[in-house]
C-alpha cells in the first residue's frame, strides 16, 4: 500500500496544468485590475482604465462558479490589454533616460501589468480551450 502512495506523490504536474490552475484562479484578474489602476488613474487615462470593471467582473464570475468562462473573458481582454500597452515607446533624450524609464517604479510596474496580462493570456486562453462545462456550477 505505501508503494502505491510513494507513486501518486512523485507524480509531477505538467506545465498545461499549471497553466489551468493559473486560468482558474480569481487572484489574477484582481491583480492586472490593481496595475492598470495605479499605471492609469494618475494622470487620468480613460480608454486603459476601462478595462479594470472588465477584470473586476471576471473574477465575480470566477467567484461565482463559472471559472471556465471567467478564464475565456480574463484572456481576452488581457490579450486587448497587451496590445494596448505594448503601443507605448520609452521615451527620454538620451539611451540613461529611456533605461531610466523601464527600470524606475512606475517602468516595473508596467512590466508587472504586462507579465500578467500575457500570463493571464495563455493560463485564461488554455483553460477556456481545455476546460470542461460539466465541472462548473448548475444552480441556475
Amino acid at each position: 500500500m505505501s508503494n502505491q502512495d510513494e507513486t501518486v506523490e512523485n507524480v509531477k504536474k505538467t506545465t498545461i496544468s499549471y497553466a489551468q490552475d493559473w486560468g482558474r484562479s480569481p487572484l489574477p484578474p484582481v491583480l492586472l485590475a490593481t496595475f492598470t489602476t495605479a499605471l492609469h488613474a494618475r494622470p487620468l487615462q480613460p480608454l486603459p482604465l476601462a478595462f479594470t470593471p472588465v477584470f473586476l467582473f471576471s473574477t465575480y464570475l470566477n467567484l461565482s462558479g463559472y471559472a471556465i468562462d471567467s478564464a475565456g473573458l480574463t484572456a481576452a481582454w488581457s490579450s486587448l490589454y497587451l496590445i494596448l500597452a505594448n503601443r507605448r515607446k520609452a521615451s527620454g533624450k538620451n539611451m540613461y533616460a529611456r533605461i531610466g524609464s523601464k527600470f524606475g517604479a512606475r517602468g516595473m510596474v508596467r512590466g508587472a501589468a504586462m507579465g500578467v496580462a500575457g500570463l493571464n493570456l495563455v493560463g485564461g486562453g488554455i483553460t477556456y480551450a481545455f476546460g470542461k462545462r460539466e465541472d462548473e456550477d448548475k444552480t441556475l
